[in-house]
């Protein structure tokens, strides 16, 4: 082994001075540079996940059929529901580098392509700041508008409902 460095996450350090620590560990080396760091896709999906969801525009994440069974399984007792952060995020990480695949519903109004590169901009900032991974590409797919009247007939009065 070359380089003891395989870590992500390095924090503001730039990699040529992390590349300056080469070959030196135990005692002698810095603390930060002891050790790997390992950032498990799911992390890196939740991140993606919740910085999407944070720019003006963006009504859901996820497909048709994965928000209907996403919205099943999170009122189902005991099946947790943390699912819905990562739905619609799917994503590919190296040592090194990330991409993000995003399937998305916007509002009606609002411009596709602004919405996009907030998106973009977010993601790629959340994911670099958070893990130090080097963001390649966040691709968007939108799947669906919501249109107002989408809300009205959600909220239709339960009548007949048993409680």
């Amino acid at each position: 082994m070359t380089d003891n460095i395989t870590s992500v996450g390095g924090g503001s350090r730039p990699e040529a001075g992390v590349s300056a620590l080469k070959g030196r560990t135990g005692a002698g080396a810095p603390a930060e540079t002891r050790g790997k760091t390992t950032i498990a896709d799911g992390v890196v999906a939740k991140i993606a996940g919740m910085a999407a969801r944070e720019v003006p525009g963006i009504y859901n994440l996820g497909a048709g059929m994965a928000r209907a069974f996403g919205a099943m399984r999170e009122r189902v007792p005991g099946t947790g529901g943390g699912g819905a952060v990562t739905r619609g995020v799917k994503v590919e990480v190296g040592e090194r580098q990330a991409a993000v695949d995003l399937d998305v519903v916007v509002e009606y109004g609002v411009s596709i392509v602004d919405v996009a590169g907030g998106v973009r901009t977010n993601v790629i900032s959340a994911v670099e700041r958070m893990t130090g991974l080097e963001v390649v590409e966040v691709n968007i797919a939108v799947d669906d508008v919501h249109l107002p009247d989408d809300e009205e007939e959600r909220t239709e009065p339960d009548e007949g409902r048993v409680r």
